[in-house]
């Protein structure tokens, strides 16, 4: 009998087992499928296939994100390192295999840009790691939510979607990000609940932070800004002043941005505006009382009641105080009494003023102290142009250069005076209007220039007048003239009508001589006499009265006689 079946050849047994050991060797770094055939303390035995099993520790197979522990007859994949180690035993990972496989999703992932889920397990420097389903990745503690977190306890080892934000399978890096999550989820979240608001509605909210210009809202989800502006229709200096964290508040949507989903609320809108029928409520020129708010560089703002507020601008705080900060002359929470001076209600605005509530005091000064009245007061400031003198009430009155001195140019006799001498002056004029008080100090004494009264008698040009020397000079005498307030310089010319004479040593301070008035000019202020002059008139005077009685005579013989005459008499 023959036998059908054949034994394999040496050779052809040779060459199946290199095919089985080139197929091992190309299965090393790849995932495999295998079967658990045995499970022995913490390590499940697992069959590939091969001429040898692998084990895989049991915490491969469960912790969070995975499938739990397994039991034998489950098929799973697993990593193959190497077909063989010392003790004739294939090295395998379940980590490995899921790690690998992550790596192909993740990339999938990544490029599609969809959220991938993950488990944060653990804190490191910076941050905290993330489990994908087998695949490390770094999770920035910027990252982790919209806002800073203290504890990110209750977030670890929880399965949650992540956002992948950079790969690289060389280096094994993956970033991650829960925020961004989350601010997806929050933007579609804002979208649907603002589409369902609208603006003038009256809604409810709770108030969840407060800051130096308002408060955040939240109105379910959504968060809207209660602008400080928009609290009450009186100036709140704080939003604290009116709201505190946790209240419940009932607020009207004034403003709606679709496109950045910004919300703008008021709580002032939802009452009646106190600025209607301002006009009728607080005529021009009427007074009351306030209560100041609020002082700046320009003024002070005055309460008249919640939500109407007045500005006193700095020009109308006092009559006086003409550079003072307002701060100097009013205080925060002072109650003031102010005179309405204009009413606007379509800017808002209304005018106060408080120097109108006092005694105006330039029109005070001008009842006591009329034109012609004499006052004295501290010299306060020397100008180019007069004296500025202090007066009662801090006002101050002027004494221009002109007005000092009836002799002397006002710039020479200003040097008389110097800041802190108390004058006594004459009042010229008061210009209410234009807060002006005009002094005069030389007007205290009188005006030698000054037009006689009538039917008094007074020296004018052509008059005989007596002079005393009171110095001599080499170009002619300083004199004063006897019985007035005059003085003058008489020139050598005029000292005789005779040359030989005209020498001024002929003089002596003290001495009195008579002489005729040449030049008298009250405009210019400019009186001159003459020697000369008169001994020219009496000439002529004598050659008048008793030339045609001694007709043929010569002039001495005339002025001899008449000497004679007079002398007789």
């Amino acid at each position: 009998m023959v036998s059908t079946h054949t034994n394999p050849s040496r050779d052809d047994f040779a060459a199946m087992l290199e095919e089985s050991f080139n197929k091992s060797d190309s299965l090393e770094g790849s995932v495999i499928k295998g079967k658990i055939v045995a499970i022995e303390k913490d390590m499940a035995v697992v069959d590939l296939g091969l001429k040898t099993e692998g084990r895989v520790a049991l915490r491969e197979f469960t912790g969070p994100g995975r499938e739990g522990a397994p039991t034998i007859g489950d098929e799973v994949e697993v990593y193959l390192d190497r077909i063989e180690n010392a003790l004739g035993e294939a090295v395998i990972s379940r980590d490995k295999a899921r790690r690998e496989e992550s790596w192909v999703k993740l990339e999938k992932a990544f490029e599609a840009g969809e959220k991938v889920n993950g488990v944060i397990f653990n804190v490191v420097k910076g941050g905290y790691t993330v489990d994908l389903d087998g695949a490390t990745a770094f999770l920035p503690r910027s990252q982790v939510d919209i806002r800073p977190i203290r504890d990110v306890g209750p977030l670890m080892n929880i399965a949650q979607p992540f956002q992948i934000l950079k790969m690289d399978r060389r280096r094994g890096n993956i970033v991650v990000s829960r925020r961004t999550v989350l601010e997806e989820t929050r933007a579609e979240a804002r979208t649907e609940l603002v589409s369902n608001l609208e603006e003038g509605q009256t809604v409810d909210g709770t108030v969840k932070n407060i800051t130096e210009y308002g408060a955040f809202v939240d109105l379910g989800g959504i968060d809207g800004l209660l602008h400080v502006t928009d609290m009450a229709w009186r100036r709140v200096n704080h939003p604290s002043e009116v709201v505190t964290i946790g209240q419940q508040l009932r607020v009207k949507i004034i403003k709606i941005n679709h496109d950045t989903h910004r919300i703008s609320l008021g709580i002032k809108q939802l009452l009646t505006d106190p600025w209607e029928g301002i006009e009728a409520k607080y005529p021009l020129q009427s007074r009351l009382k306030g209560r100041v708010t609020n002082i700046t560089d320009y003024g002070a703002f005055v309460e008249l009641e919640p939500g109407i507020e007045g500005l006193i601008h700095v020009s109308e705080m006092s009559w006086t105080k003409k550079n003072v900060h307002p701060g100097k002359i009013v205080s925060t929470s002072q109650e003031v009494a102010v005179q309405i001076l204009e009413v606007d209600s379509s800017k808002r605005r209304i005018s106060l003023g408080l120097k109108q509530t006092l005694q105006n005091p330039w029109e005070s000064f001008a009842e006591k102290h009329p034109v012609g009245s004499v006052v004295e007061g501290e010299v306060k400031n020397k100008t180019e142009f007069g004296l500025f003198i202090g007066l009662e009430n801090d006002v101050d009155g002027m004494v221009h250069l002109s007005d000092l001195d009836w002799n002397r140019p006002g710039e020479q006799a200003i040097e008389d005076y110097k800041k802190g001498d108390m004058v006594k002056a004459q009042v010229l004029d008061v210009d209410v209007e234009k807060e002006r008080i005009s002094l005069g100090i030389k007007q205290l004494g009188a005006d030698k220039f000054a037009e006689p009264a009538e039917g008094a008698s007074d020296i004018k040009k052509g008059s005989i007048v007596t002079c005393e020397v009171t110095e001599v000079k080499d170009s002619g005498l300083d004199v004063k003239i006897i019985g007035t307030e005059f003085t003058t310089f008489v020139k050598r010319a005029d000292l005789a009508r005779d040359r030989a004479e005209q020498r001024p040593e002929r003089f002596a301070a003290g001495e009195k001589f008579d002489a005729r008035v040449t030049v008298l000019d009250r405009k210019a202020r400019k009186i001159s006499v003459s020697i000369k002059a008169l001994e020219m008139a009496e000439e002529k005077e004598a050659i008048a009265q008793y030339g045609s009685a001694d007709a043929g005579a010569s002039l001495g013989d005339i002025l001899g006689a008449a000497l004679k005459r007079k002398s007789g008499e």
